[in-house]
């Protein structure tokens, strides 16, 4: 089986008490009505959660369907010996109106034995309002001795490193390190496959059912990397953006036509900036496709001259 257009899947919609309504100003993004709307799952392969493609002759399949059943022709020849029961990586659009809990998430090394998923993953701010900030590590000479002092005194934003972002800027979230989304970010994120977050800390605050949101403590402090401190923001123009075992990003600045696949390999695209076309289908910004590794002849190019996009791959 050739297929000759890319994959176009519907995003799962996910409330969460930090989240707004920016995914509608920004990229008119369809959101259920009345309700803070902090992540849409753009691809996901999750036994609770899973993307559904919506149009053309794969339409309702879902993406474990495809992970399952046709890996080499969405996917490549190469992943048809992976073992990974699951599409390995999940990508998704967060919208930050308040700023989220104090978090972690656990290394390979200890996730099983605390009965959950290790989680790396890599942040696009696609759109940061000025004066926007996250927090990312620790600040030099925080001990954890020092960060548990501060945390039973209800003052661990002293213990963490804040870094201000802008529009395009980037950073790689490994497991194990602390981290927080300041308000006023939109972002891309992407990631192992994993739903595992530690809350460490959450600003005192309240669920979306009025009572506070748990905290995981332990599991916090034994996967922290107390080592971790003041790590950057990059800022990419073209080239890659994050790379790691689990996953690739990549920025492309397009004026023209450009290869939509490699290595007979597929790739998911997100649109930054511009309008972009891929066989019979257009695409702007805030949208995602999958090109197929089957469409090898496939090209992106650029409606009205340019064009900005996240190619995102899946090493071996």
């Amino acid at each position: 089986m050739s297929l000759q257009d890319s994959l176009v899947f519907e995003p799962l919609a996910m409330e969460r008490v930090w989240g707004g309504r920016r995914l509608e100003a920004v990229f008119g993004k369809r959101l259920p009505q009345g309700a803070p709307i902090g992540e849409l799952w753009e691809l996901v392969d999750r036994e609770d959660a899973q993307s559904v493609v919506h149009q053309g002759e794969l339409k309702g399949q879902t993406l474990n369907d495809l992970w399952k059943n046709k890996r080499a022709e969405v996917f490549g020849q190469d992943y048809v010996g992976s073992d990974a029961p699951r599409f390995p990586i999940l990508i998704k659009l967060l919208d930050a109106r308040e700023r989220l809990s104090v978090q972690v998430h656990p290394p390979v090394h200890m996730a099983a034995a605390l009965n959950g998923e290790p989680k790396t993953e890599m942040w696009y701010f696609a759109d940061a309002l000025p004066g926007a900030t996250i927090y990312a590590g620790l600040k030099h000479g925080v001990t954890r001795d020092r960060f548990e002092t501060l945390l039973r005194e209800g003052h661990v934003s002293e213990a963490l490193h804040v870094v201000p972002v802008s529009t395009g800027d980037s950073i790689f979230i490994p497991s194990g390190r602390l981290h927080a989304i300041g308000e006023g970010n939109v972002i891309v994120e992407v990631q192992q496959n994993s739903d595992t977050t530690y809350r460490v800390f959450d600003w005192n605050r309240v669920g979306l059912d009025g009572t506070p949101r748990k905290l995981h403590i332990e599991e916090s402090m034994v996967s922290t990397d107390f080592a971790d401190f003041e790590p950057g923001v990059q800022h990419v123009e073209q080239g890659t953006v994050a790379e790691c075992p689990y996953f690739k990003v990549e920025k492309v600045s397009l004026d023209g036509r450009f290869p939509a696949i490699a290595n007979d390999r597929f790739a998911v695209y997100t649109v930054l900036e511009g309008k972009v076309t891929v066989g019979s289908r257009s695409f702007v910004p805030g949208e995602f496709f999958l090109v197929p590794a089957s469409f090898a002849s496939a090209t992106l190019a650029p409606v009205d001259g340019q064009a900005t996009v996240l190619r995102t791959t899946l090493p071996l």
